[in-house]
């Protein structure tokens, strides 16, 4: 079975589209096209259902993915086995992290790497923390560092490194940092800018108003904190950002015994075989969390 031929397969599966799989592949949609004839003629299956502009997966196609993911992955492991037998930490390293991390967290790790190991080539992929979850899950990325799950569930392995605790926050002039102490219902009732609905950091918000049986009033929502923190600043919405980026321009709301966290960290396939490079980066990170031990375990 063609292996390039599989990463075409995969490509369309997972984008839904042959041109975005050339996009993402650097080849052009007949050249994609011709990978999949090939697969579908030696398989003596159809893979792909192709109505008009909608690409979906035939049964058999469905059947293969998994499969497909597998054959990949035992070739990117053994290939990986191989390269560490000399004991060289060099080649390349795929690494997924969220924009607010990666600004925020990794800058002073990434030099300290660079500059102990200049033959790794870094493969730096900024994502929603839910997807490099994904792309650590299909083997796309051999380490992702995110904003972790409360719960993660193997193949999947997840390692604490940064406690990161959470604050209500609005501009200094809203009328929720104007009143003295206020409760969770006072908050309910304005406006707010939340990350998006299927991040991490969302779900830990909305369970805490769902526990007091309050619904936040969501008028506005998106990934990136840094555009959270300046809705805030201009008045536009209270939202709840990490602690580490409040300053001058947003204002901490007294809401009296609350006291939200997240734990930041990075999470690994415990069956895949990690390259040199990615232990030698897993060690940074250990060293890391070695300065906050209460952070420094492994999750559930």
């Amino acid at each position: 079975m063609d292996l390039a031929s599989l990463n075409a397969f995969i490509a369309i599966a997972e984008t839904g589209s042959f041109s975005l799989a050339g996009e993402r592949l650097f080849l052009t949609q007949p050249a994609i096209s011709k990978r999949i004839a090939g697969l579908e003629q030696q398989l003596k299956v159809r893979l792909f259902d192709r109505l008009g502009r909608v690409v979906s997966l035939t049964e058999a196609g469905r059947a293969l993915l998994p499969r497909a993911y597998q054959i990949l992955g035992v070739l990117d492991d053994t290939r990986r086995a191989l390269t560490n037998l000399n004991g060289e930490i060099s080649g390349r390293l795929t690494l997924a992290t969220s924009h607010h991390i990666g600004l925020h967290r990794l800058p002073p790790l990434l030099r300290a790497f660079t500059r102990a190991y200049p033959q790794v080539a870094l493969d730096i992929q900024f994502l929603d923390s839910e997807v490099a979850y994904e792309e650590v899950l299909h083997g796309r990325a051999e380490l992702a560092v995110i904003t972790l799950a409360p719960q993660t569930r193997e193949p999947v392995r997840a390692v604490a490194v940064w406690d990161d605790p959470l604050d209500f926050v609005a501009a200094p002039e809203h009328p929720l940092a104007a009143n003295g102490p206020i409760t969770l219902k006072d908050v309910a009732k304005h406006p707010a800018v939340f990350p998006g609905g299927n991040t991490f950091t969302h779900h830990i918000v909305r369970r805490l108003f769902e526990a007091q049986g309050l619904t936040p009033n969501i008028g506005m929502s998106t990934n990136y904190l840094e555009t959270i923190k300046m809705m805030v600043s201009i008045g536009l919405a209270w939202s709840v950002l990490p602690r580490t980026m409040l300053d001058e321009q947003v204002a901490r709301l007294p809401l009296e015994g609350i006291q939200l966290r997240r734990q930041l960290g990075y999470i690994l396939h415990s069956e895949r075989t990690l390259s040199n490079a990615a232990r030698a980066f897993m060690t940074l990170l250990d060293a890391q969390a070695d300065l906050a031990p209460a952070a420094a375990k492994q999750l559930p």
